[in-house]
């Protein structure tokens, strides 16, 4: 049974830090490129980052490159998202996700073969 956990959420202040953690269990981790997704009150889920599974190529959606890094650990079956210079606009459930040997169109939710249960961000002002 594939098992994807996010944790690490929680309530911060605007400005400050948080790192979430997805560990994956079920699958050969190294052969699955990993993908963050967000989901706020109202809005539509969107892609928020991705690492490849090959080379470790990373992507960021615009609202987030120069505040968040994506990276992952293959021997402990792990991806994290490190959030800094948080925004009040950050404020969602983040996703983690697995898709098997996709190393582009990342950014395509509907792509991926496994989901978490997400974890709440919440930024205030």
């Amino acid at each position: 049974q594939v098992q994807l956990v996010e944790s690490g959420g929680g309530l911060v202040q605007a400005g400050g830090s948080l790192r979430l953690s997805c560990a994956a269990s079920g699958l050969t981790f190294s052969r699955y490129s990993m993908g963050w997704f967000r989901q706020a009150p109202g809005k539509e889920r969107e892609f928020v980052a991705a690492i490849t599974w090959s080379t470790s190529n990373t992507y960021y959606a615009d609202s987030v490159k120069g505040r968040f890094s994506i990276g992952r650990d293959n021997t402990k079956n792990t991806v994290y998202l490190q959030m800094n210079t948080l925004k009040p606009e950050d404020t969602a459930v983040y996703y983690c996700a697995a898709d098997q040997l996709t190393g582009s169109r990342l950014y395509r939710g509907y792509e991926y073969d496994y989901w978490g249960q997400g974890t709440q961000v919440t930024v205030s002002s």
